[in-house]
C-alpha cells in the first residue's frame, strides 16, 4: 500500500559509511524528481558530508559529529529543535541512528520493517516499510521510494565532478601524462585487502600489456600508505603512482572520473565509480557481490571469493565470510582486464 503524506520538508537519516552515502544518493535525486520544491535535510557525520556538500539535490547538511561522545547528540538534538519535517527517511539501521531519529520532529518517520532495522531501531519509526526479500542494498533504499509511490529509474547520483572541480581534474590527467587504471587498494579491514605483491603483478601487467599507469588510490591512513609503498617496490616493470589521499573525496572523484579503469576492493570508491559510471574490476570476499558488489553491473568483472558451490543462485546471502582474499590469483584478475578490453561492463 502506498504511504501519501507530504514530502515538502523531508530528512534523511543516514549519518555514516562513505558507500552508503553513495547509495542514498538515486534515493535523493528520485526525491527531487518527483517533487523539484521540496526542503531535503540530511543527518550525515562530517567524512560522508564532505563527498555530498554542494550536491544539486541536497539543501542542507547537519552534521552529527560521531566520535565526540554525548556532546554529539547533544548538538545534534538543538540542532533539529529548530526544524520542522513532513517526513524522515530512517535508512540507517542502528541504535546510534535510531536515537537520532528520535530527536526529529515529523509526525511520519518511515524505516525498515522490523526484522531488518536491528539493534532496536524500529521503535524510533511511526511507519514501516514492508518485509521484502534480501537484496542489493540499493533496491533496499528503493522500497522507501516504491512505499511512497515515487518511481527509482531513472538511477542517477549526480555526484560530479563538478565545473569548480575540473581544473584540478585536469591537472592530475596531464601530471599522470597518459591513460591510467586507478587501483583501490587499501579498506578499512585488513581482511578485505588484497596482497601487495599481487597488486604489483597486476600493475606491471596493465603497464606493459594495456599502456595503462597504474594509480593508486584511497585515503591517506598509515596501513594504506603501507601498502602503496610495499606494491610499488614490488612493481617490476611499471612505476606505479600514488595518489592516496589527494584532494579529499572530492579529489578522488575526480581521480576516478578520469581512469580509463577502476580496480577495486569491496570499499566505498568501488560505489563512487559505479556512480560515475566507471568500468569496475571488484575484488569481493566478505559480502555477497549480490548484495554490496557494483550495482546494476553484471557479474563479468567480478572476482568472486566469497561464493560456495551449494550457494543458491538467485538468493542474496547476508552473511559474512572471512579469510578469503587469499584465494584470488593475479590470473583471475587479469582475466577480468581481458574481458574489460574486449567490451565487457
Amino acid at each position: 500500500m502506498t504511504l501519501r503524506v507530504p514530502m515538502d520538508r523531508t530528512c534523511i537519516v543516514m549519518m555514516s559509511a562513505v558507500g552508503d552515502s553513495v547509495h542514498v544518493l538515486p534515493v535523493i535525486t528520485a526525491l527531487k524528481r518527483a517533487q523539484p520544491a521540496m526542503r531535503l535535510s540530511w543527518l550525515l557525520q562530517p567524512g560522508p558530508a564532505s563527498l555530498v556538500r554542494g550536491h544539486p539535490d541536497v539543501d542542507e547538511i547537519i552534521p552529527f559529529r560521531y566520535g565526540t561522545g554525548i556532546g554529539a547528540y547533544t548538538e545534534v538534538r538543538r540542532a533539529l529543535a529548530q526544524r520542522e519535517f513532513d517526513l524522515v527517511l530512517a535508512l540507517q539501521v542502528s541504535l546510534k541512528a535510531g536515537i537520532v531519529a528520535s530527536f526529529t520532529r515529523a509526525p511520519v518517520k518511515l524505516g525498515f520493517d522490523r526484522a531488518r532495522a536491528r539493534d532496536m531501531n524500529w521503535l524510533f519509526t511511526t511507519h514501516k516499510i514492508p518485509p521484502g526479500p534480501r537484496r542489493h542494498v540499493q533496491d533496499q533504499y528503493f522500497e522507501f521510494l516504491a512505499h511512497l509511490g515515487i518511481p527509482h529509474a531513472p538511477v542517477t547520483w549526480n555526484l560530479g565532478p563538478c565545473a569548480s572541480e575540473r581544473a584540478a581534474q585536469q591537472a592530475f590527467v596531464e601530471k599522470v601524462g597518459r591513460p591510467y587504471a586507478a587501483i583501490v587498494c587499501g579498506t578499512s579491514d585488513a581482511d578485505r585487502d588484497w596482497m601487495p605483491e599481487r597488486w604489483a603483478a597486476v600493475c606491471d601487467a596493465l603497464h606493459s600489456q594495456y599502456g595503462l599507469q597504474p594509480v593508486l588510490v584511497g585515503g591517506p591512513s598509515e596501513r594504506e600508505r603501507t601498502t602503496a609503498a610495499q606494491i610499488i617496490a614490488a612493481a617490476k616493470v611499471a612505476k606505479p603512482l600514488s595518489a592516496l589521499g589527494e584532494g579529499g573525496l572530492r579529489g578522488l572523484v575526480g581521480i576516478l572520473h578520469a581512469a580509463e579503469l577502476v580496480l577495486s576492493l569491496d570499499t566505498a570508491p568501488l560505489h563512487i565509480s559505479v556512480a560515475l559510471g566507471k568500468p569496475v574490476i571488484a575484488l569481493m570476499s566478505q559480502a555477497d557481490p549480490k548484495r554490496t558488489g557494483p550495482y546494476g553491473r553484471s557479474m563479468e568483472l567480478v572476482v568472486n571469493a566469497f561464493a560456495e558451490p551449494g550457494d543458491p543462485p538467485d538468493e542474496v546471502l547476508w552473511m559474512r565470510r572471512r579469510g578469503r582474499m587469499g584465494r584470488i590469483t593475479v590470473d583471475e584478475v587479469l582475466e577480468r582486464v581481458a574481458r574489460w578490453k574486449a567490451g565487457a561492463r
